[in-house]
């Protein structure tokens, strides 16, 4: 693959990825990085298609099937920064924007020197997805029926020094699945002086997570419950606190471990509450699917990896307790070949940290190794569904 047109494409990135990190907008509200992407792309000739109800874009390169993906995310986190609260590029989506971005700019350059050619049909399509870290921007372009004709579907993310070395590229991450579920416990106000009166908050909650140590899931399975929140009772001291709210934390490597440890949460909430004869409001703050890696796609990034940097730079396949929306394509669309590189570029000291750093320039690696995923995806695509001759 053209090399030297790479290397005339980072000085555009790397403007485009420091406007991204330094105007971060938080999810939904991913306006201005709408716009900026809309613009920039309208500037090189590209048709936007934004998204009617929420913010985000895509563009298409040729038409028809087969269809292969790029999808990236947009968000910033919300966190405190030096002191203040604002939105923050922690995560790398400022990142995964900018290499979507160069290989949009390095196909149509391919198409352009006739080194790619679309005339075979098919589609690539590239999506700015917003929302990721609320879990729920995956679900929002699902429902515009955007992947619904999808055959193959790529995505990256930057990972941290202590999983990748700075110059390794995994062809898969296995991030695990994720769920945060809020319970109301509703006992009984009472006199400090006449505990028999009332019904403890505090007492319920604190059986409801001893209860959680009872579950039992497949232990081969990487998984785990924790309480991560627990407030209840007001300033004074003598009052026996009648409402308590407490969140909890659920990892499990697999969707089919993540059911069976949610089974095991419901019936610890039934039993306490039954107990205690006291009401507990169940509430699933956040739900995020497993990674369900696709063989066919996983070989595709491992073979384009290996093309772009050599077999001395592939990494191993990443198992991650961490959560990724990506995910929710395959589980809501199981005919998607999907999986996810994982880029290793020096990040320090860790992802969501609000100080965290990584080696930008190999931000256009990552721009070769997907531009040459989605093309040989939509080649071997092509194959697999062109007609047989007798």
């Amino acid at each position: 693959m053209n090399s030297d047109l790479l290397k005339t494409l980072k000085p555009t990135l790397d403007e485009v990825f420091s406007h991204l990190h330094e105007n971060p907008e938080k999810s939904w509200s991913e306006i201005n990085t709408t716009k900026y992407i809309a613009n920039l792309l309208e500037g090189h000739g590209f048709k936007v298609h934004l998204f009617e109800r929420i913010p985000g874009l895509y563009v298409e390169f040729g038409s028809g099937s087969p269809v292969v993906a790029l999808r990236t995310d947009m968000d910033a986190l919300w966190q405190e920064v030096n002191g203040e609260f604002r939105a923050n590029h922690s995560c790398g989506h400022d990142g995964h924007m900018t290499m979507a971005i160069g290989a949009c700019l390095f196909i149509q350059e391919l198409i352009d020197k006739n080194q790619f050619s679309m005339d075979e049909g098919g589609t690539i399509r590239v999506i700015f997805q917003p929302a990721e870290e609320k879990g729920q921007g995956a679900l929002s372009v699902i429902d515009t029926g955007l992947m619904d004709d999808v055959d193959y579907l790529f995505g990256v993310h930057v990972r941290p020094i202590q999983e990748l070395k700075d110059g390794e590229f995994s062809p898969a991450l296995h991030h695990g699945a994720s769920r945060q579920v809020s319970c109301e416990i509703y006992g009984e106000e009472a006199h400090a002086a006449r505990p028999h009166l009332g019904k403890n908050a505090i007492e319920i909650g604190s059986s409801l997570v001893d209860a959680l140590k009872s579950i039992h899931v497949d232990t081969t399975i990487p998984w785990s419950v924790k309480v991560t929140r627990f407030q209840a009772g007001g300033e004074a001291g003598n009052v026996i606190p009648g409402k308590a709210i407490l969140t909890m934390d659920a990892r499990a490597q697999t969707n089919a471990a993540m059911e069976q440890l949610g089974e095991g949460i419901s019936r610890s909430i039934r039993a306490v509450s039954e107990m205690y004869e006291a009401h507990i409001e169940q509430k699933v703050l956040l739900d995020i699917a497993a990674a369900e890696v696709s063989d066919e796609a996983r070989d595709i990034l491992k073979k384009s990896i290996i093309e772009a940097v050599g077999e001395d730079h592939l990494g191993e396949e990443i198992i991650t307790p961490g959560g990724e929306d990506f995910h929710f394509y395959t589980k809501r669309r199981p005919h998607i070949k999907a999986a996810m590189l994982g880029l290793g570029c020096g990040l320090v000291p860790g992802l969501h940290h609000p100080h965290m750093t990584f080696n930008h320039d190999q931000l256009i690696v990552g721009v070769d190794i997907l531009s040459r995923a989605v093309m040989t995806a939509l080649e071997q695509a092509r194959q697999q569904s062109a007609p047989v001759l007798g």
